[in-house]
Parts: structure tokens; sequence; C-alpha cells
């Protein structure tokens, strides 16, 4: 899933006061300790690979073996979730699907990201669409020329796109349309992250802060509340913002992040409607109870504007959202700002 590999970075890497060490310093493979003063809690801190990127793990505990096992589950979790979605690889149930327009008995955790997926669609009028796929291929290819595609080329893209035409059942996932293909990119890590959360609850951890290109939180740091930057859209080294966790997790989209022209007026995200990049946006933040709400409501109402998407999450319990144009400027939900520190 190597499109979405920069979201560690769109969203900064998580800030931890005082002693913990940032994400970003952290060698793959490692596990670090620090000692909170004053406390019997230590946090372990350690990274690993998937999505075609570096997932950290922070979970704060007085049990080196305990927090050891949790890091593992987490991991284990996420990997396994890039394993089965990712569009990389034949070997994945998604490059089955994509080579093969047919998946005979789909894994479940497939099936419950493909339900959600059909559910956003419908609730964002075809905002979100995980058959864009073709649209990707098409600008891909043509960045490797230097170039965009041609207009037949795009339609032609544009015409395998319909999120309708994806049918699914426990027996198997069929592709409709010949030349179809899936991307569960928009998606997957939030999922992953809401998995990785479940396996270090059940060791008995009571404060994580877990990143798999998504964050999600529990419990605090020590005497803080979890902290992650939401990055600048035009400024790799500052942030727009810097949110408190909540409980909820956090996803951002960004047009920065894979582009394909230098104004970034063409990027990763596709507008179905248009077949196209969306030109209003630079930056979504989203704030949801789960990783696999907010990482698809994130890339759904990058489509929609600004003012679509405030009316849409106003009728949605503990979502928000923090959007910010092309020009810089800034909206966001009430809930949001209430997140922001400082």
């Amino acid at each position: 899933m190597q499109r979405r590999s920069f979201l560690i970075a769109g969203i900064g890497a998580a800030l931890l006061p005082g002693s913990a060490l940032p994400a970003s310093t952290v060698r793959t493979g490692s596990i670090n300790r620090s000692h909170f003063s004053g406390t019997d809690k230590h946090l372990y801190t350690a990274s690993d690979l998937a999505f075609g990127t570096t997932i950290t793990m922070h979970v704060l505990h007085n049990d080196q073996r305990t927090a050891e096992l949790a890091v593992e589950d987490a991991f284990a979790q996420a990997k396994n979730i890039d394993a089965l979605m990712s569009i990389h690889t034949q070997t994945s149930q998604v490059g089955q699907l994509n080579a093969h327009g047919i998946v005979h008995r789909p894994d479940p955790h497939l099936l419950t990201v493909l339900a959600e997926s059909s559910r956003l669609s419908r609730l964002t009028g075809g905002a979100f669409d995980i058959t864009v796929q073709p649209l990707w291929n098409q600008f891909t290819q043509a960045a490797e020329r230097n170039a965009l595609p041609d207009e037949a080329a795009r339609k032609h893209a544009q015409s395998l796109v319909d999120w309708r035409a994806v049918q699914f059942d426990a027996q198997q996932v069929r592709l409709t349309k010949p030349a179809m293909s899936i991307t569960l990119n928009g998606i997957a890590q939030g999922y992953a992250v809401d998995l990785a959360l479940d396996a270090v609850r059940a060791r008995g951890i009571a404060h994580a802060l877990l990143d798999t290109g998504e964050f999600i939180s529990i419990g605090s740091k020590a005497t803080h509340p979890w902290l992650v930057g939401v990055q600048d859209p035009r400024h790799a080294d500052q942030l727009a913002t810097l949110l408190g966790m909540d409980g909820r997790s956090v996803a951002t989209s960004g047009d920065y992040e894979t582009f394909f022209t230098p104004d970034f007026s063409h990027n990763h995200i596709f507008d179905p409607g248009t077949g196209d990049s969306p030109l209003e946006l630079s930056s979504v933040t989203v704030a949801a109870p789960s990783g696999l709400l907010a990482d698809g409501l994130s890339t759904a109402l990058f489509v929609m504007g600004h003012k679509k998407s405030l009316e849409l999450i106003k009728t949605m319990p503990q979502v928000d959202a923090l959007f910010i144009d092309k020009h810089g400027k800034a909206w966001s939900s009430a809930g949001l700002r209430r997140m922001a520190q400082g």
C-alpha cells in the first residue's frame, strides 16, 4: 500500500512531551523504553514496516513483557491487514480480485472493509469510491512519461469507476465490469489501527498511542493527553495544528502526499464524478470514533469540499474535521477546535 506511505509525515510524527522519543527517531525492529519520574510506568515505543511505510506503537505500562507482547500483537494485526489488502501483490485478496475479477471465500476482514466502503459511498453520494484504481493506474503510467493521461485514456478509466459494481458476500467478491480494479488504500490503514487497538486492550493496556498511518489512542501519556501534529500542507516542517487525542482516531488526507503536477492540482485523490482531483482543498483531517471511519471519511470529505462536508458531519455523532484549502484558508468543526492545543 505504498500510495499511503506518506501518512506519517502527512499527519506529523507523534509528538510526545517530556522524555519520550518522537516516533520518527525509533529504529525499526527495536523497542525503546523511557521512564516517567514519580511513577511506576515506562513508555515503550516500537516501529515496524507495513503498508509500505513505518508504523509505530507507543504503550505506557508498568510491566515490560506485557508491553512487548501488546506491541507484537498490534504489529501482527496491522501486517495481516496489509497482507490481505495490498494492491501491490497478487498474493493478497485485493490483488487476486484485481487480477481475476473474483475472489472466493473472502476473509471476514475484507468483507468488513468492503461493507464500510459501500456504506460510505452511499453516505457521501459516491465521493468515496474504492473503484478509482483505474484512474490511479492511468495517472501513474502517464507520470512515468512526465505527462498526464490524454482525455481518451482518462475517460476510459473513469468509465470503470462505480462502487455499485462491487458485489460481495461470504462466498465471493466479484467485480461486475471487465477491467475494473479496486484500492483499499483510503480505508485499510484505519481498519488496521482499530485492530491494533483491540490487540493492546486485550493485553490489559490502558494507555497507548498507535500509528499505522492513522492514529488512535486510549488513556493518556502520564499527565498529558497523547498529542499528534497535523502537517501544514505546504510546509513539511511546520504544523497546521496540534491535537490532543481524546480516544478517537485521527486521519489526514492531503494533496501533497502523492501528486502528479508541481501545483498539486493533480494528485492521488480522485473525484469519481470528474475523473480527476478535486481543486478546492489541500488537506482534510478527521477525528472519528474508529480508524475505519476516520480514514474513509478523510478521503470522501476531500472530494466533497468543505461546505458539503461540514453539513454532513453535523449528522454524524463524534465526527469532527479540519479543512485547509489550497490558499491556506482553514475551516473546522467545533469538536476539532476543542482538540487543538494552544
